[in-house]
């Protein structure tokens, strides 16, 4: 198949129309360092939910607890690592920031694994009940972290390596969004090798075409969807954990205020679309920071604005996956 460069090359347009605007080097690079920051960890958000419904055609709302309880979870985490998190050793802050991270992802998979049997599976096929039983969900589930957690704003404070920035001239490019860019890249890169260079991959996109070939190969497909609910559900905690990070200080509200984005960015880039998804997410976030910055009144609806323009040019977004 024949890969199509157009997306890619509009990014590319787009940061150097920023920096003719901008006019200042470092300004735009500081910019442009920041926006592949929040683009990538919405990516890590909406990667899940791509995968969910691009694989098992389900539409869940509730998309969000998962990254909350990842933010969550990750903040309780830190409180008792936080002798090594105050380290000043970038080793020491990983031994920190790692069984936090893990921890996020192990809880938002658990949730997520009892979240498909209970909820999801009874409405497979039935994406009007699906949206409305998640979205019941969503509700009940955050009166629990209430209910764990309290009302109250939490703070999660991010390790001493990974504060602050590095000062070049007029160039300050901040330690935790350059992390942030490796681990997105990173995750971005497995997936997209776990889906179209192994077995389990290639077993997962022919379950979605043709189910019952798989099983009459002996293959147990209700068992790779439920993998990839929980591994969907997974990377949201990931993110959420990130994000809280990203933030420092958070609500409950963190995962249903961030799905507003996570909508654009799967519609811009093509209904269940991992290549797709990455892309748009690269797309909202220098377009939040770059109209942020030259024109800030604008910015608030600057990725509607986005999303309207793309649907125009592409109404089945960027990389439309083709359904049989």
């Amino acid at each position: 198949m024949k890969q199509d460069w157009v997306p890619p090359v509009i990014i590319v347009g787009l940061a150097l129309a920023a920096l003719a605007a901008i006019g200042n080097p470092g300004t735009w690079l500081t910019l442009t360092i920041a926006g592949l920051a929040m683009g990538l960890l919405i990516f890590l958000m909406a990667s899940g939910l791509t995968l969910v419904f691009g694989l098992m055609d389900v539409m869940n709302f509730a998309h969000g607890i998962f990254i909350a309880v990842g933010a969550y979870v990750a903040a309780s985490t830190l409180k008792y690592f936080s002798g090594a998190a105050e380290a000043d050793s970038l080793l020491a802050n990983l031994g920190a920031i790692v069984p936090a991270v893990l921890a996020a992802m192990v809880i938002a998979g658990l949730l997520g694994l009892a979240f498909e049997r209970l909820i999801v599976r009874p409405v497979y096929g039935q994406h009007l009940k699906q949206i409305l039983i998640t979205t019941g969900g969503l509700i009940v589930a955050e009166q629990l972290i209430l209910v764990l957690w309290g009302a109250e704003q939490m703070v999660i404070e991010r390790p001493r390596e990974l504060r602050g920035a590095f000062v070049v001239g007029e160039l300050a490019l901040e330690k935790y969004r350059l992390a942030s860019v490796v681990v997105g890249l990173a995750v971005f890169a497995g997936m997209m090798v776990l889906l179209n260079r192994t077995k389990i991959g290639l077993l997962i996109r022919a379950g979605v075409e043709s189910k019952e070939m798989v099983e009459a190969m002996g293959y147990r497909v209700r068992r790779l969807f439920v993998a990839v609910f929980v591994a969907g559900s997974a990377l949201a905690g990931l993110g959420g954990a990130l994000w809280g990070m990203y933030e420092r200080n958070f609500t409950v509200l963190i995962g249903a205020h961030m799905m507003v984005l996570i909508f654009i960015v799967i519609i811009i880039g093509g209904l269940g679309s991992v290549g797709g998804c990455f892309v748009g997410s690269l797309l909202v976030g220098l377009v939040a920071n770059y109209v942020g910055f030259l024109s800030p009144k604008v910015a608030l609806g600057s990725n509607i604005l986005l999303m309207v323009l793309v649907l125009l040019w592409r109404p089945q977004g960027l990389y439309p996956v083709s359904r049989q």
